[in-house]
């Protein structure tokens, strides 16, 4: 129990410092982004609790395959204020592509 509970206050440390610190240097808040820490953090908590380096191995292909089929999320947000779109429609729209591509890979590639 202590240990999700550590767990969840790591994630909120890190989400609150990345919130707090793109506010002012929204280019340090990118980067801290697009550190891999909450995958580094699954990983070893994965690791330590089961020992199944297989598993990993897999879930890790797949992230690296899943990983770019994310990032389309993000353009109605880069370009939101040129094409017009208020924070929640880039919002909405983001996972709507996201959505879209990542189901496309469910959907159409069978899972090995």
């Amino acid at each position: 129990m202590i240990g999700t509970v550590l767990k969840a206050l790591i994630s909120a440390a890190v989400i609150v410092t990345v919130a707090e610190v793109s506010r002012k240097f929204p280019r340090l808040g990118a980067l801290l982004l697009t550190l891999p820490i909450v995958s580094l953090l699954a990983f070893v908590t994965s690791w330590t609790q089961h020992h199944d380096l297989p598993s990993l191995s897999k879930m890790s292909r797949e992230t690296l395959i899943l990983v770019p089929l994310g990032l389309p999320f993000f353009i109605p947000l880069a370009f939101a204020e040129r094409w017009g779109l208020g924070f929640w429609q880039a919002i909405v729209f983001g996972v709507l592509f996201a959505f879209l591509t990542i189901g496309a890979w469910f959907g159409l590639v069978p899972q090995r």
